[in-house]
């Protein structure tokens, strides 16, 4: 399974919809799908599935604003903190 196909598992299950899949552009926030509570919830499941540190503090709305955007940061996590990778 790839991080994509992951982290869009994570999101649907978080946001209970598999709309995800199939609109990597769908705009989360201005949907309310994704609302502060379920930020914190995905943050939290997203940093224990990868086992990434993922700080409330350095969270940018505009970066979290679609699936696609989702998975391009978790994969950019994902990839420098494996060894051998500058952090």
């Amino acid at each position: 399974m790839t991080v994509s196909t992951e982290v869009l598992g994570v999101l649907a299950d978080v946001l209970q919809t598999r709309e995800v899949y199939d609109a990597p552009d769908l705009p989360l926030y201005e949907l309310d799908l994704l609302d502060s509570l379920r930020t914190v919830e995905l943050i939290l499941a997203l940093s224990e599935r990868f086992s990434i540190e993922i700080s409330p503090a350095e969270f940018d709305r505009e970066l979290w604003g679609s699936p696609r955007r989702i998975v391009a940061d978790v994969e950019r996590r994902v990839g420098s903190s494996r060894p051998g990778n500058p952090a």
